[in-house]
């Protein structure tokens, strides 16, 4: 069984089943479904799911909140739903606004991590030069930055591949186009090195552009596209146009050639001789804007963005602000749009790091030390979702942090030079990685500082836990019920937190123990029914008359074995009485295999029981010891 394979199951189960799907991607943090109907969804139980932080409706999406394990749950997702990347198909996403967050996140979004690493590297480089470490004449200077600019340089080819996979265009097509933009021989600067245009149009205006070259008669306005990424994605949408009308006219039986043919015959050259350069004037009328808006009043913006930066990543409206910087960048070689952000998840990490000392649920506060370590490294979600936004205050505090810390570096006039690194990997894309000058970087140590500072000040010291404290259950509840359960195995018992498996050992499951098991042998460990057995005949669901249900999965990964060396005594739906045998395996030939024996043993429905209790002895005797209480 996978990591997450019962999670991702239990996640397709209750978004309404796969049939309800329309797409899926996934960011940092999130599962981003398009659902054909919301409804259909089971908000609470997802919300209340181990493995689950919370759930959110943005942007035309349902977003379910994982963690940073997300890529791994999405595959698991992806699998149990059966979807793959081809038949992720336009999702029925109403409104303007939120069709746009939709395109804008699902192209930027599959490359998320390259631009990151991309950006990291850059910013490295930066500090070594700033630290005189290396020259930018120097071969190392030299291939580092080849690295860490590759995917800013070629972003048309990046985007061009995405946005295919966005507008259902063939996504070598979409590579196609974004190569051709970045072609080196139709750049303006490669243009403008070879001789006099021959002719200006627009000559005297703010819209005069050179004309260096023609196609079949008319005026190609030069431009330079490299780095650039709205051109590309009009240019791919444009394109799946084209492929539509293409595919009406063409035989089926050539259509695997001649429509890609068509596809780029026509839109390349429109989108060199018209769409580029309409794009070229607005995107570059929008940067002016933008820093205009900035030269107004940089406090005043930084304070506000920075403020409310937070509540734009819940709502997933973010991705109405990046692509500015991704322009920005592109257009002038640096950005502002972003820099009042900087501190915003600073602000939240000390907020959560100040209510670890408040809060009286033990098992809130055991989410506060991996919270706190995620934001450092600019990723929130765990934070906001776990923690202060449930709670409130916190995470007002930590706004008030992130306002007055992106005011300060807004008003400090901080640059920008690369994009992609997060949190504490961000700091060096403030230090110009030409000249090494290291002033803006200082600047974001400071509002580091200065927002940390803050959100934990204020949450420690006006926010009270109203949390009633949750004392250690004793053996018996209200009803003074409760159910035991045997030992299924002979061997001995260590913590579940301890098991190989993250998906078992973070309790996402359920609560349990793990077995080391000393004999291939596992009984029924009550009165019960047989639920589950899986073809690998590695695990089994057994469920109590009482409803307990149990898992018992024999080994780490052992579903790789594919049934070898496990044989199964009982069938689906079979009564057992307890001692009955189910499950035989050859413990010594599945380790010489290379495979844990450690046998998580888990209580699947948990949330239905006030507390399970695990046993305090260490060996156990299938027989005679009682291995769990479930208290109801």
């Amino acid at each position: 069984m996978g990591k997450y394979q019962e999670l991702a199951a239990q996640i397709v189960k209750n978004v309404g089943g796969k049939e309800n799907i329309n797409s899926l991607t996934h960011c940092i943090t999130r599962l981003r479904f398009k659902l054909k109907d919301e409804s259909r969804a089971n908000d609470e139980v997802l919300k209340n799911m181990e493995g689950v932080v919370t759930v959110m409706k943005s942007g035309g999406q349902y977003q379910v909140v994982i963690g940073n394990h997300v890529p791994y749950v999405y595959e698991e997702v992806m699998s149990a739903a059966g979807l793959s990347a081809e038949n992720m198909g336009d999702s029925n996403t109403s409104g303007v606004f939120n069709k746009l967050i939709d395109v804008l996140s699902g192209i930027f979004q599959p490359f998320l991590g390259a631009l990151a690493a991309g950006g990291m590297i850059k910013g490295m480089l930066a500090l070594f030069v700033a630290f005189n470490w290396v020259t930018d004449t120097s071969g190392t200077y030299i291939i580092l930055n080849a690295i860490g600019d590759a995917i800013f340089y070629f972003m048309p080819i990046a985007v061009g591949i995405t946005a295919a996979k966005k507008f259902n265009v063939n996504q070598y097509v979409g590579l196609a186009i974004g190569a051709a933009m970045v072609y080196p021989t139709i750049q303006l600067d490669a243009l403008a090195g070879v001789g006099d245009p021959l002719r200006t149009l627009f000559a005297g205006s703010l819209f005069a552009s050179p004309v260096y070259m023609e196609f079949i008669g008319l005026p190609v306005i030069a431009n330079n596209y490299v780095s650039s990424v709205v051109p590309a994605i009009i240019v791919v949408w444009f394109a799946s146009k084209i492929q539509k009308v293409a595919r009406k006219v063409i035989p089926e039986v050539i259509q695997n050639f001649f429509v890609p043919f068509f596809v780029l015959l026509i839109s390349i050259p429109i989108g060199l001789l018209a769409i580029g350069p309409v794009i070229s004037f607005l995107t570059d009328l929008l940067a002016a804007g933008f820093n205009n808006l900035m030269a107004f009043s940089p406090l005043l913006f930084g304070l506000v963005l920075g403020g409310l930066w937070q509540l734009l990543v819940i709502f997933g409206l973010h991705w109405s602000v990046i692509p500015i910087a991704i322009i920005q960048i592109g257009t002038m070689g640096y950005s502002t749009a972003l820099v009042g952000t900087f501190g915003a998840s600073f602000a939240q990490t000390a907020a959560v790091a100040a209510m670890y000392f408040k809060l009286k649920n033990p098992k809130e506060k055991a989410l506060v030390i991996p919270a706190v370590i995620s934001g450092l490294c600019g990723v929130t979600e765990p934070a906001i979702y776990g923690l202060s936004l449930p709670k409130k205050k916190p995470f007002i505090f930590s706004m008030v942090g992130g306002a007055i810390s992106g005011a300060f570096l807004a008003q400090m006039g901080v640059i920008q030079y690369t994009m992609g690194g997060l949190g504490v990997f961000m700091v060096p894309s403030f230090i110009n990685n030409t000249t090494g000058e290291a002033m803006g970087a200082i600047y974001a140590i400071i509002a580091i500082v200065m927002a940390m500072v803050i959100g934990f000040t204020l949450t420690f010291f006006f926010w009270q836990d109203d949390t009633v404290e949750i004392m250690e259950p004793t053996t018996t509840t209200s009803n003074g019920k409760k159910e035991i359960v045997m030992a299924p195995l002979n061997g001995t018992v260590s913590a579940l937190s301890t098991a190989k498996d993250e998906a078992f050992a973070t309790g996402a499951l359920g609560k349990g123990v793990l077995i080391h098991p000393t004999e291939g042998k596992v009984v029924a460990p009550f009165d019960g029914t047989v639920v589950t057995v899986f073809p690998t005949q590695h695990a089994i669901g057994i469920v109590s008359e009482q409803g307990l249900e149990i898992l018992i999965h024999i080994g780490i990964d052992t579903v790789q074995l594919e049934g070898k060396h496990f044989n199964a005594h009982v069938t689906q739906g079979q009564k057992v009485k307890r001692g009955d045998l189910l499950v035989t395996f050859e413990k010594e030939a599945i380790e010489k295999a290379g495979y844990s024996t450690e046998t998580p043993v888990i209580v699947t429905n948990t949330k239905d029981y006030l507390d399970i209790l695990e046993t305090e002895k260490t060996s156990l005797s299938s027989a005679n010891d009682e291995l769990l209480t479930a208290l109801t």
